[in-house]
């Protein structure tokens, strides 16, 4: 019977070090990395998401860096059947496959499975982000409170991607979205193996800030700049554009909005944090006192 593959799932919260981790190990193992970060999978915004640097790409091929455009559709389903795809075909000559980064909905999708969900028509998700656009997210909470109050209660609130996922379900099926979520884990022809990146809040939160202020040096005003005309598209909805988006618009000065990205960019860390320790598969890794890469490959060895 032939061995079935591992995939070797490195994650945890933003500025935590996956990517030269995973490069390292990748490596180690000869093989391949398959990206789970849903921002910098577009070509248009590479300061903002903080894509692997050319040097690191050219070390290890990366999948879905840089791939499509802030103007195609691409959803989590996508990602699934792709990555799929990718995992089976160097499963024929690699044990091992790398996949790093900070979605959780990715990883999911990948190692569990997503629920069946119709397929929704584009033009319910753009009235929802024109919504959005005009109103706030405020309207759109109060419409998925009223209509869908199970997953009201479980959804972050403050993710506006959660919020119009819901609502265009419900919109176009005129049932909950909660209904179709049954989270039923489907078989794999592959294995897994999960690692989590752990630094203490304070250092995390340091290093969250510093990565912001290399972004304002590398480029991050002028690469927004040139996306404002497409704010509107959903791909731009996202930390690190929206608060500058605001200040082209004069709503804030441009100190407030660094400051506002530092914030912004915490509390999503902290959510990326609250969904991966609903894992319990996940080995988390001490970044301050234990060495990632050698505890990722020992763990490796008996497999």
């Amino acid at each position: 019977m032939k061995t079935r593959p591992i995939l070797i799932n490195i994650t945890g919260p933003t500025a935590s070090g996956k990517t030269a981790v995973a490069i390292d190990v990748a490596k180690a193992l000869n093989t391949e990395i398959i990206s789970a970060d849903s921002r910098q999978i577009y070509k248009e915004m590479s300061v903002g998401t903080a894509v692997p640097s050319e040097e690191e790409l050219k070390a290890v091929k990366h999948h879905f860096i840089r791939s499509i455009s802030i103007t195609e559709s691409f959803s989590a389903g996508d990602f699934e059947q792709r990555s799929l795809k990718i995992i089976e075909k160097l499963g024929k000559t690699k044990r091992y496959i790398v996949m790093a980064g900070g979605t959780g909905l990715y990883f999911n999708a990948v190692n569990f499975g997503l629920d069946n969900i119709p397929g929704i028509p584009g033009n319910i998700r753009k009235e929802l982000t024109e919504t959005l656009n005009r109103q706030g997210i405020e309207t759109l909470r109060k419409e998925l409170r009223d209509k869908d109050p199970v997953y009201f209660a479980q959804v972050d609130k403050n993710n506006p991607h959660r919020l119009i996922r819901a609502l265009e379900v419900i919109r176009h099926t005129g049932k909950p979205f909660s209904i179709f979520r049954k989270q039923v884990p489907k078989p794999r022809f592959f294995q897994s193996r999960w690692f989590g990146l752990h630094w203490p809040r304070d250092v995390l939160y340091e290093r969250i800030n510093r990565r912001v202020e290399q972004m304002i040096d590398k480029g991050l005003i002028d690469e927004a700049r040139k996306l404002y005309p497409y704010k509107h598209f959903n791909a731009l909805q996202t930390v690190g554009y929206r608060e500058l988006f605001d200040f082209f618009d004069g709503k804030i000065s441009l100190e407030e909005a660094v400051e506002e990205i530092k914030k912004n960019t915490r509390r999503y860390a902290k959510r990326q944090l609250t969904w991966f320790k609903k894992n319990p598969d996940i080995r988390w890794i001490d970044m301050q006192k234990e060495n990632p890469v050698q505890i990722i490959l020992e763990s490796l060895i008996n497999l």
